[in-house]
């Protein structure tokens, strides 16, 4: 996550009420009034039009919450609390993983260049000279416009402007998706083309309206628990750059919501680093120039779906996610496992490999927290709860998984690349290694910037991430 903003805020402000109506058993009879409460009748609208445009606004934002895909539903007249109801029942698992909601996002404009006040009316036109469609018309005063319905927002009438009075306006989601995954429909609302979209989560933070949601599972997991199923939490070792809390208490505080246990991903990675090395060494006593890490469900969607000739060299290893929940399943075989984690695409690879039953984020895990009144406090013992080796933990920061293998591989003559932040230009570098021009033999990919601690769903800035796991990681003993 990149920084703090009042859209985070109001996403996490829906997540913590709910989940408080959710303790008191007053969700089904209070959650219609949330609208109006934040939004009241004499109040101000806080960036719409209207407080009746902010109140449909905060009904729509709490569908995903609830676990519904706002496309999904067509019944404008259906209160929250039928949606409430729904929620809160045994039901099928939602597939989709992220959605647009259609009320927040109308405001961004929809081509990417405009003339500002800036204009002289200057007599050398270059502006309307140099337009490939004609898209430059003129006002009395022989300031320059844009015609927007000709316009390809090329660019070039910016680039020939000497006042620089032409300024681009992004589409903040569809500026930071690498793949193309997120583009307007005819009504000028952003849709997500999920044969395109990799879940970097990118999105999420980039939507100025916080129109794009994940589409939730907290319901599903916190009635699982109140029905009493064995429910188990797997979060991931990232969860140190969240709290500047020693691991054991802040496992003891998710396990105070009601789960069974709570157990290290931490472990699973020092099997995906064994099974990691191995392959490794395997491919290049084969002959094979390199190979890819493969636990960034991202990472493997691009490559699945926009960097083909790159599958030949990606390890075919699993996630520290999928051989934790195997770990699991041992120990606690009726149990439904609920990875933890900053990331998006982890829900994908649950449903590519059914290796977990649930994902949430951090941001969810806190907003939970908030909502249950529950506070990270020394558990004064836990240390054995947390005692998977020191390179698992470190699988969270880029460069981590490099290290494990090399560490536990030292005979092997491995020469780490450093791919972190999944964008255009990494994309591309992506496609020129796939034609043999890797400079190294074993290529480490995350899609965010310093792996997993600056995930997308992350509740706190990637500064602060950063500087928590970096403590933590010094604390802990070899």
């Amino acid at each position: 996550m990149a920084f703090a903003n009042n859209t985070m805020i109001v996403r996490r402000v829906l997540i913590s009420r709910l989940v408080k109506l959710w303790k008191e058993n007053k969700m089904i009879e209070s959650i219609d009034r949330i609208p109006l409460e934040m939004s009241p009748k004499h109040g101000i609208a806080k960036g719409r039009c209207c407080i009746h445009k902010e109140r449909a606004v905060i009904k729509y934002k709490m569908l995903p919450i609830l676990g519904f895909g706002i496309d999904q539903e067509e019944d404008e007249l259906k209160p929250l609390s039928d949606y409430a109801r729904e929620a809160l029942a045994p039901r099928t698992q939602n597939p989709r993983i992220l959605t647009v909601v259609d009320e927040a996002c109308t405001s961004c404009v929809k081509v990417n260049y405009v003339v500002s006040n800036l204009c002289r009316g200057c007599v050398a036109r270059p502006c309307a000279m140099n337009c490939p469609k004609g898209a430059i018309a003129f006002r009395e005063n022989g300031q320059a416009s844009i015609e927007n319905s000709k316009c390809i927002s090329c660019g070039i009438c910016k680039e020939a402007c000497p006042y620089h009075s032409i300024v681009y306006i992004p589409i903040p989601c569809e500026e930071v998706c690498p793949v193309k995954a997120i583009s307007k429909d005819e009504n000028g609302i952003e849709k997500i083309d999920e044969t395109k979209c990799i879940y970097c989560g990118k999105c999420i933070n980039a939507c100025p309206f916080g129109s794009v949601f994940e589409v939730s599972e907290i319901f599903d997991v916190l009635t699982a628990i109140k029905n009493g199923t064995q429910v188990v939490a797997i979060p991931a070792p990232s969860v140190m750059s969240q709290y500047a809390n020693p691991i054991a208490d802040i496992f003891e505080a998710i396990k105070s919501i009601g789960f069974h246990a709570v157990e290290e991903v931490a472990h699973g990675a020092m099997v995906t680093t064994r099974n990691e090395g191995e392959e490794l060494r395997e491919k290049l006593e084969e002959g094979q120039q390199f190979m890819t890490t493969s636990c960034c469900p991202a990472y493997t969607e691009l490559v699945n779906k926009h960097v083909p000739e790159m599958k030949p060299f990606v390890s075919t290893t699993k996630s520290p996610m999928y051989y934790t929940a195997e770990i699991v399943r041992q120990k606690y075989p009726d149990a439904k496992i609920v990875f933890i984690g900053p990331c998006v695409a982890k829900r994908k690879e649950m449903f590519n490999n059914k290796s977990v039953d649930y994902v949430w984020t951090f941001e969810e895990l806190d907003s939970v927290f908030e909502g249950l009144e529950i506070e990270i406090t020394p558990s004064g013992d836990g240390a054995m709860c947390c005692d998977a080796p020191k390179p698992g933990k470190g699988f969270a920061r880029s460069g981590g998984v490099a290290a494990a293998v090399q560490g536990m591989y030292p005979d092997v003559s491995i020469k780490p690349v450093l791919v972190a932040n999944i964008d255009k230009k990494n994309v591309a570098l992506l496609r020129a290694f796939a034609k043999g021009k890797a400079p190294g033999n074993f290529i480490e990919v995350m899609a965010c910037e310093d792996g997993c601690i600056t995930g997308p769903s992350g509740k706190i800035d990637g500064s602060k991430s950063r500087r928590i796991f970096q403590k933590a990681m010094e604390e802990i003993k070899e």
